[in-house]
């Protein structure tokens, strides 16, 4: 494979519902996506940076220029044999996972749909179904949260994650408890707790939850050691486990019982696997969190969400609980009974809408030189 050309998009798409966590309220999302052209094929992947540097220290805008800068250039004329191989030529750059996740994914998309194979299949995947959950904005009201519970329990879907922070979560489980006592239910604090806060949080055992993630600081797996032998919950890493050095670390040290694998955060693909490779080694089940993604992202989310370890339900959802319309065709859907169909066509098996990301797009450039440095 040889790369011609990268393009660059900025699209803006409103958001369906705002979406509320302990970092703040989102009502719509600048997205940057990755355009391959090589060999008369098109592939696309997608940066997951958010508009401002909350979640990690990067945001589109800083993603935008290291990929036209330094990243998309070292990958334009190189002969790639398959999207293993963007790891060790962007190396030489230092951090910024989101935008050589966006470039990577989209060289295994270019090699499955080369290869004429599905990306579910090239990546490692077993599964022609994958189980869905949900992940709940703190809602207005305590009202609202539960109204919005019904709405997707009624959808189907398998799993319920309710986003938490200090003054808003005892009595929001105790409530989703007393309604619903049997479902799978788990929080999401986003770092918003620390350890003085542990009597506080073992009080959840109470409510058997599936797994609180990520409640202690974003960059920690020390701490939440401690605070994980302290409670019978299962905690679940997300923001700490950036490679597979900090999986391996952090089950060795009983960091927690559970990882959520972001590909954005984690780098791309093939870190992406490798972390669960090594979680599956350690008989550690690991589940594929969500980003706010447009459906080019949702797509190979779901193909990475096929791997045998990927044993509980993600937050691969819908296109419709986020966007009036997505970008891709079909849109994702998910069945009654709470999952989605692997499509079996060659790439991520959905098509990319080109006249819909024109018309969103807001600002575009094209890479077609090699990197200079």
């Amino acid at each position: 494979m040889k790369i011609d050309a990268i393009v660059l998009h900025e699209i803006q798409m409103p958001l369906m519902h705002p979406f509320q966590t302990s970092f703040g309220i989102t009502t719509g999302r600048r997205i940057l996506l990755v355009e391959l052209q090589a060999e008369g094929t098109t592939a696309w992947g997608e940066c997951v940076a958010g508009e401002h540097p909350y979640f990690s220290d990067e945001m589109i805008d800083t993603a935008w220029h290291i990929t036209a800068t330094e990243l998309a250039p070292r990958l334009i004329g190189v002969d790639l044999e398959s999207g293993r191989d963007v790891p060790d030529l962007l190396k030489q750059v230092r951090g910024h996972r989101m935008a050589k996740a966006a470039l990577e994914n989209a060289v295994w998309e270019l090699e499955a749909l080369l290869k004429n194979m599905p990306l579910a299949k090239l990546l490692g995947g077993t599964r022609d179904k994958i189980a869905c959950g949900v992940s709940i904005g703190i809602q207005p009201t305590p009202e609202k949260q539960m109204e919005k519970i019904e709405t997707e329990l009624s959808a189907g879907y398998q799993r319920i994650k309710l986003k938490c922070k200090p003054g808003w979560d005892s009595h929001i489980f105790e409530m989703v408890r007393k309604r619903w006592p049997n479902i799978l239910l788990s929080c999401d604090a986003n770092s918003a707790y620390r350890l003085s806060d542990a009597d506080h949080i073992a009080t959840w055992d109470q409510f058997k939850l599936l797994m609180i993630e990520q409640p202690l600081w974003y960059d920690d797996f020390y701490f939440h050691a401690q605070l994980q032998a302290r409670i019978q919950t299962a905690i679940c890493l997300d923001e700490s486990i950036r490679n597979r050095r900090d999986a391996q670390a952090a089950l060795e040290l009983k960091s927690g019982r559970i990882i959520n694998i972001k590909v954005g955060r984690v780098g791309g693909f093939t870190e992406a696997i490798a972390i669960h490779d090594i979680a599956a080694s350690h008989a550690v089940p690991v589940w594929c969190g969500g980003m706010l993604e447009s459906g080019i992202g949702r797509a190979q989310n779901i193909a990475l969400s096929t791997l045998p370890n990927f044993s509980l339900p993600g937050d691969v959802s819908a296109s419709k609980r986020y966007w009036a319309e997505d970008i891709i065709e079909p849109q994702v859907t998910v069945s009654p009974e709470g999952e989605i169909t692997v499509p079996l066509g060659p790439g991520s098996g959905f098509k990319v809408l080109r006249d819909r990301i024109e018309k969103l797009t807001v600002r575009k450039e094209r890479i077609s030189t090699t990197f200079q440095g």
